[in-house]
Formats: structure tokens, C-alpha cells, sequence
């Protein structure tokens, strides 16, 4: 029997028309909406013109297709509707995995946000007056408290980029900018420093060599154009051997000496000292600011633990003419990340920095994340005893080893948290088709593979996740 032509094959098709007036498509009108429907109807239509032409779809297979288009454009408009933005599970050890979304809010953030969310807020409203407010107002009392200094004052932009980019205009527009060669870094995302200030409307004032900046060759340049002294933390890197740099107090008597401003970009910018946690080589923002420094920016959701943010912290008069710069209003963040971050920053009021996810994951301790990981590691080892029972014999195998977790985010790129690990393998799976089948659970499991083994690091998973690991993997085996 003669296989029918592909004309005949595009005449068996119903139209939208028909489709959308059958009984199996009537009830998800009613729930998702004519349009959505419309469009999934469409591409399922569509995806089965593309078989017939390319010929992958014959009568027999067609009919089958068309038996199943109501489920078909029902699975369409579940992946087209569902969030294309997920939870996901951060089994990587890396605390401030900018890809993941960095730093985790304290659930008094997200409960702040929620409450400010949902209704009207006094976001620029003084209730005391009844007339109009500042936004700013909300967080620069709390920075003062956190920071224990009244002279200072704070201001608000939607990341540290931005804070930059609205410090170098509003204190170097049409000036010079006098920093270290070994500074001009590139941060991820390509935020290169030269870059910024280009648009800052500064001048780049190179000094010094790539490994060895001496406070002379500061000195030597500062000339009647030059606006302001800059230091840059590197962030992701470090240079070591033969270097040098001046000290900020060396820094600061030269800004003093020659009446210039000397501002800092830390970048991540922590406000407790973390060598409390035994993290090594990161200044805190009260380190810098009680050497001197007049202006210090920073993000709010690295080492801080809130939203993302730029925050300027400072000399009240420098910020006072930040925050009259037009740029404030362009970059200025709205209410939920005021509500976040007023929240986080009351933490650090308390002194409760365990309510802060980013710095409890700091704290843990080895031990403590080795008892997580042989309780996961016991119930993984129940599954597979339960499948040799069976006459299954056992796909997965676990380890548990040493290894590190890091702070992530560009902050201390040379200090590593010694941590346990899960080692898992799977007989019939590569370590990267098991991590790509973790990957694809619901939720996400995002892991990293060494030494042909996946590794999960409890570190950054939150205890309440641990069932879903153990549960994902004992669907994968």
C-alpha cells in the first residue's frame, strides 16, 4: 500500500479553529486563557508540520499524535507558564554563588518584604510630619548603629557597579582618579574599574607597575586637575612574590596632606570581622572607615548577607552631595530592597548574626557538617540495601571525604572553610550524566564533579533540604 503524500498528511491537521472548539481543549481555556491556549495550539501544530516535512512522522505516527494533542498542549502551556526563575538547591559549597543568586535572605527579610509587598508602605512619607520623606532614611540610621559612628552617613543603589559609577561623578567628573596599575581589576559579568570611570565622567590616573605601587607614586602624581585618591580590593585574585602596596594609613595621610577625598571599593564589603571565622585577608567596612577613609562602597548581598545593592558608606558631607546627584534617582533601589536590607541590617544591630544565612554557613563547623552528611550518607545506604533485597543490585556509591567549601562572590579568593563531603558515583552514570540528572530534579540540585565522582557539600544546603537530596538520588539509582 502506497504511503500517503506529505499533502495529504498536512490535510489530517485540524486548525486552531477546530482544536480550540473541542470538549478536551474547552477546560483549559477556562483555566489558562484564550491566548496561551491559542499560542500552545500553534507550536504543537506546528512542532507536527516540522515532522511531516522533514519526514520523521508517518500516517501511523501522525494519528497517534493527533490522538494526544489535548495532552500535548496541555504539557506546552505547563512548560510556557511555569517560572522560568527557580529555587535550586546549592550542594556546591560555594556560599555566595553569584550564579545561584549569591547570599540568601534571613527569613525577617523575606517576611519584611512581604509585608511591605503586599500593601502601601510609608516609603517616602514621614509619618511624624505628614509630609513627604526620604527612602534613604530607613537603613542610614541603622548603618550608623551597626557601624557604631554618628558621623557617617549611607545611601542606596541597585548594585556596588552603580555605587562606583555615582561616587567617581558626583566627587571626579572632568578630574583625575589617581589608582594603583595592580587594582584596575576585572570583576565577573565584565565590571572592569577603567570601564566605570570612562563613564563616570573621570580621568584615569594609572600609577605604579602591576605588582608594586609605592605611596610616592601617588604623591608624584597628584597635580590641580586631580580630584580624588582611589584603592580597589581585588576582589577574585591575588598577586604575591615580589610586591608591594602603601597601607590605607599611608593612603589616608596623603588625602589628608593634599585636602583630595580617598575612597575605597571593597566589593563585598563585610561588617563584622571575619577573621572571627576564620577567614583571612578581607577588611571589614569599619576597618576602613576608622583608618580614614572618607568613602567606602560595597554590595549588599556578598559578605554583607542581604539583596543586592551598591551601598556608599561615608563622610556625611560627600554622601550629602551623592545623594543630590541626579544619577541617585536613576539608580536609586524601591521598596522591597529597602525592606530586605533594613532587615538584614537589624541583625547586625542585635549582634545576631546567626540569623544571617551567608554567615551562619560561615560558622559551621566541620564536624557539624560531617554528622549532616553520615546521616544522608545512612539513609542513601538503607536504599541500597533495600535494592539488593530485591535482587537489584546497588548502582550508587557513597563516600564520605574532606574537602573545602569557599566564600565565593570575589571575597577572600584565598581562604577555603575545611568541610565533609558527599562522594557519589552511580555504576551506569558518568559523574556528569549524574550531576545533569540532580540538576534536572524537581527541585534543581546544582553539585560539582571532581576525580570522576559527583561531590554535594552540606555547607550551603539548608537542613530542611536534606530529604530532598536523599530523595533525588534515590529515584536516580
Amino acid at each position: 500500500m502506497k504511503a500517503p503524500a506529505r499533502s495529504e498528511l498536512y490535510r489530517e491537521l485540524p486548525s486552531v479553529d477546530e482544536l480550540l472548539r473541542t470538549e478536551a481543549i474547552a477546560s483549559l481555556l477556562t483555566v489558562h486563557g484564550a491566548v496561551a491556549v491559542t499560542d500552545a495550539a500553534r507550536a504543537v501544530l506546528g512542532r507536527l508540520r516540522d515532522e511531516i516535512a522533514s519526514g520523521s512522522l508517518d500516517e501511523r505516527g501522525l494519528r497517534l499524535a493527533l490522538g494526544g494533542l489535548a495532552n500535548a498542549i496541555e504539557g506546552h502551556l505547563r512548560q510556557s507558564l511555569a517560572y522560568s526563575l527557580r529555587a535550586v538547591i546549592n550542594a556546591t559549597g560555594v556560599i555566595l554563588h553569584t550564579n545561584l543568586g549569591r547570599a540568601p535572605l534571613a527569613a525577617a527579610a523575606l517576611d519584611h518584604i512581604v509585608e511591605i509587598g503586599s500593601g502601601y508602605s510609608n516609603l517616602e512619607f514621614d509619618l511624624e510630619s505628614g509630609e513627604r520623606g526620604k527612602r534613604d532614611v530607613h537603613v542610614d540610621r541603622l548603618f550608623r548603629k551597626a557601624l557604631g559612628n554618628d558621623g557617617i552617613s549611607a545611601i542606596v543603589v541597585n548594585n556596588n557597579a552603580a555605587a562606583v559609577l555615582l561616587a567617581l561623578n558626583t566627587l571626579a567628573e572632568g578630574g583625575e582618579v589617581i589608582v594603583s596599575r595592580g587594582e584596575l581589576v576585572e570583576i565577573g559579568g565584565s565590571f572592569r574599574i577603567p570601564d566605570v570611570m570612562a563613564k563616570s565622567g573621570a580621568i584615569l590616573h594609572e600609577v605604579g607597575t602591576t605588582n608594586r605601587t609605592r605611596i610616592a607614586d601617588y604623591e608624584n602624581a597628584i597635580h590641580e586637575r586631580t580630584r580624588l585618591l582611589l584603592r580597589v580590593h581585588r576582589s577574585n585574585f591575588e598577586i604575591s612574590g615580589f610586591t608591594e602596596q602603601p597601607s590605607t594609613a599611608e593612603l589616608v595621610n596623603l588625602a589628608q596632606t593634599r585636602g583630595l577625598p580617598l575612597m575605597e571599593d571593597l566589593g563585598s564589603g563585610a561588617l563584622v570581622d571575619l577573621q572571627t571565622f576564620g577567614i583571612h585577608g578581607e577588611a571589614s567596612v569599619l576597618d576602613s572607615l576608622r583608618a580614614g577613609v572618607d568613602v567606602v562602597t560595597y554590595s549588599g548581598d556578598k559578605l554583607l548577607g542581604g539583596p543586592q545593592a551598591g551601598l556608599i558608606t561615608g563622610r556625611a558631607d560627600l554622601v550629602a552631595r551623592m545623594r543630590s546627584n541626579s544619577l541617585f534617582r536613576a539608580l536609586r533601589v524601591d521598596k522591597l530592597s529597602y525592606a530586605a536590607l533594613e532587615s538584614t541590617l537589624l541583625a547586625y544591630v542585635k549582634g545576631d548574626h546567626n540569623a544571617i544565612p551567608a554567615l551562619r554557613m560561615m560558622r559551621v563547623s566541620k564536624q557539624e557538617i560531617g554528622t549532616r552528611a553520615q546521616v544522608l550518607a545512612n539513609r542513601l545506604a538503607q536504599i541500597s540495601q533495600t535494592q539488593a533485597g530485591s535482587r537489584q543490585p546497588s548502582k550508587m556509591k557513597v563516600e564520605i571525604i574532606d574537602g573545602e567549601s569557599v566564600i565565593g562572590g570575589g571575597a577572600a579568593p584565598s581562604s577555603v572553610i575545611p568541610t565533609r563531603l558527599l562522594a557519589v558515583s552511580c555504576a551506569d552514570l558518568t559523574a556528569d550524566a549524574l550531576c545533569t540528572r540532580l540538576r534536572n530534579s524537581d527541585p534543581p540540585i546544582i553539585a560539582r564533579v571532581e576525580d570522576g565522582r559527583v561531590l554535594l557539600d552540606m555547607r550551603t544546603v539548608a537542613p530542611e533540604q536534606d530529604g530532598l537530596i536523599a530523595a533525588a538520588l534515590q529515584r536516580i539509582a
